[in-house]
């Protein structure tokens, strides 16, 4: 998979997060992903296809963490994942997207985005459209612990 293509998606979290919510996220390792299990409490999945591509993005959240994230962002705490939350999480899986779209178009890749589809719960599932390997890279701060999948085809 190429680097090129998935550090956009790598800084525009971090940006979106810094900038929306005034937190720092901590990156961790990225490795290969083998199966459809979710790392946290709620996910965002978006699809994206384009000339060089197909492909999707999942961002996850562990409960703690998106909280923290709605808090700072709207002043609000509900205590647990609500419509509210995973509203929430649509939109920043919307945001990262457009993010590293913007930093990919400036390299000649381009893409279009569908609309992100939000599941949660403890051990749901992530289902990527596209056939290749998928990358997932955990981001840790303090009331816990984000994780991106990116599954793109082999071009």
């Amino acid at each position: 998979m190429n680097v090129t293509f998935i550090n956009p998606f790598l800084q525009s979290l971090l940006n979106v997060v810094s900038t929306m919510a005034n937190m720092q996220l901590t990156p961790g390792k990225p490795r290969l992903k083998t199966d459809n299990l979710a790392k946290g409490d709620v996910s965002g999945l978006i699809g994206m296809v384009g000339p060089q591509t197909k492909g999707s993005l999942s961002i996850t959240f562990e409960q703690g963490l998106i909280l923290e994230i709605m808090q700072n962002m709207l002043g609000e705490n509900p205590g647990n994942i609500n419509e509210e939350v995973t509203d929430l999480v649509g939109e920043i899986t919307n945001m990262v997207t457009g993010g590293a779209k913007n930093l990919l178009s400036d390299k000649g890749y381009e893409f279009e985005m569908a609309t992100p589809v939000v599941v949660s719960g403890i051990g749901h599932k992530i289902s990527h459209q596209a056939q290749g390997k998928k990358i997932i890279m955990p981001f840790v701060a303090p009331k816990g612990s984000a994780y991106i999948e990116i599954c793109f085809e082999d071009q």
